[in-house]
């Protein structure tokens, strides 16, 4: 007999749930590196499954080594409901990453963060840039590429921290990866990282004496941040640094594992909670999470710096998220059916699978920042003849690009967007990246309705295609304009967004009519 109000074991398959999770690698004589965070897994895989006994939910636990054992695990299985544990496979860094988009594939509900989100938290200098460009403190830093080598004058003169860029569970971070960023040793630290990880180093600015964990849970819409932890270095000598290594994380027998115990909530004022809050939600919805996730902050006297985002982090009995939990009072089970219900209803409320997270609307004040769609066409081509800014060449490109823009929708090279109050389109940008180039972004057309001009559209405009562009990883957007005294309103407008002019080409659109080539650096 099914329980009252179980919501998971009515009007579904009799095996509602898979438990998917990574099998953690054979130990072998070449194989010795992650094992004890590879393990970690199993308990997180032991803590679900008791949860879902306790909510009477049908489930099976399968491992998987393999992005190709995913395919075929969800191919054959009846599930309706993945509960995602996935956090390492054999195969490029990447792999774990396309899980959830596997899963929607198959038409599965699945929990936790989307493929995009862990695409971009996974690469820290990626992530990084993202969050600088629109404003969320993150201390100054470095990436090195691999075979590359790094130059202290990169940085502030100070203390450096060396870690890799695309690791997890503070893999790469050893008892001592802190120096001067003057030291000869950080080069030989990121030459480690090379050879044994295979992958760029980040040399970061050491900031702060306090490091706080801040989980956050969403519950059918409402986004909760949990109470905040801290974690307790005063057993540390002065001149140990007080980090989470590897160690501290995974190595009982070590000295930082034992000495690095979780305040929580921490002993932190109210008004430096409310500041922590606000920019935990603000890089929550910077890079679109969903369920749960941690972020790791670093903290002094006066201000908070985000080190990285934990999406889908460790929900072992003893890690940071359940000792948040705990903290608030939700029951480890609650947390369980929480996720369930979120998932279940993102698979319900999907107009399609094809569809399913391409949404890029925006609204801010009043103003509707949306793609383009066929019916604004003509309101659009009205806008730009209307401005009296553009020559009859140039209002015939512009609906070349537009109408291959709505031609292509967001898989063409231009994306296009309108600016709509009261259902009206006022504004209208095409962006895009540029041809043969690695992460630079060209904006190609912005336009704003005559009689709705120094409204803040425009700035509206171009901030949500800056946050689009650093969202896909761009590092460089590019204009083009003329040196006509007609735009001197556009040029000054580029520069008050923080446009530089880096090029000019004399008598480029006429005899007299140089183009500008303003860049602005994401990073």
């Amino acid at each position: 007999m099914e329980p009252a109000g179980n919501p998971f074991t009515k009007a579904y398959n009799p095996l509602n749930v898979l438990v998917l999770y990574n099998k953690p690698s054979p130990k072998t004589g070449a194989r010795t590196e992650r094992l004890e965070s590879e393990a970690g897994v199993l308990q997180e895989v032991e803590a679900v499954s008791r949860a879902l006994a306790k909510l009477s939910v049908p489930f099976r636990v399968i491992g998987v080594r393999k992005l190709e054992d995913v395919s075929r695990i969800l191919a054959e299985s009846l599930e309706t409901v993945v509960f995602n544990l996935v956090e390492g496979l054999e195969g490029t860094p990447e792999d774990t990453n396309y899980v959830p988009v596997l899963c929607q594939a198959f038409c599965k509900a699945v929990t936790g963060c989307d493929t995009e989100c862990l695409l971009l938290s996974q690469n820290k200098w990626r992530t990084k840039s993202m969050l600088r460009a629109i404003g969320v403190p993150v201390p100054a830093g470095v990436m090195v590429p691999v075979d590359d080598t790094f130059h202290h004058n990169a940085l502030p003169v100070g203390r450096c921290i060396v870690k890799p860029c695309s690791t997890d569970g503070s893999e790469g971070i050893e008892d001592s990866p802190v120096f001067s960023t003057t030291d000869p040793a950080v080069k030989d630290a990121v030459a480690r990282i090379h050879q044994r990880l295979g992958m760029p180093a980040l040399v970061e600015q050491f900031v702060g004496s306090r490091e706080l964990n801040v989980s956050i849970l969403e519950n059918n819409g409402n986004v909760e941040v949990l109470p905040i932890a801290e974690i307790d270095f005063s057993a540390f000598e002065s001149d140990r640094p007080r980090i989470v290594t590897y160690p501290a994380k995974w190595l009982p027998d070590s000295f930082e594992y034992r000495n690095t115990p979780r305040l929580i909530p921490a002993p932190i004022a109210e008004d430096t909670s409310r500041q922590i809050r606000a920019v935990a939600m603000e890089l929550w919805r910077a890079l679109k999470c969903r369920d749960y996730a941690r972020i790791d902050m670093r903290m002094d006297d006066n201000n908070v710096f985000i080190l990285e985002l934990n999406p889908n982090p460790d929900i072992s009995p003893d890690a940071g998220f359940a000792a948040a939990l705990q903290a608030a009072g939700i029951p480890y089970e609650k947390f369980v059916e929480i996720i369930l219900t979120n998932a279940l209803k993102r698979l319900r409320s999907a107009p399609s699978i094809r569809s399913q997270g391409t949404s890029t609307e925006e609204k801010i004040g009043d103003i509707i920042i949306r793609q383009t769609e066929g019916k604004d066409r003509d309101q659009i081509l009205h806008n730009i003849e209307a401005t009296k800014f553009f020559r009859l060449k140039e209002i015939m490109i512009a609906r070349e690009v537009l109408d291959e823009a709505l031609a292509k929708g967001p898989e063409g090279s231009y994306q296009s967007f309108a600016a709509v109050v009261e259902n009206s389109v006022v504004g209208w940008m095409c962006f895009g990246p540029e041809a043969c180039t690695v992460d630079t972004y060209g904006i190609h057309w912005i336009v704003v309705a005559p009689g709705m001009q120094r409204k803040g559209i425009g700035k509206t405009l171009m901030k949500h295609a800056e946050n689009l562009i650093a969202k896909r990883g761009g590092c460089l957007i590019v204009i083009e304009t003329s040196a006509h005294s007609l735009y001197e309103s556009t040029r000054n407008f580029y520069r008050k967004l923080g446009y530089i002019e880096e090029a000019r080409i004399q008598d480029f659109y006429a005899k007299d009519d140089d183009k500008i080539i303003y860049v602005k650096r994401l990073y």
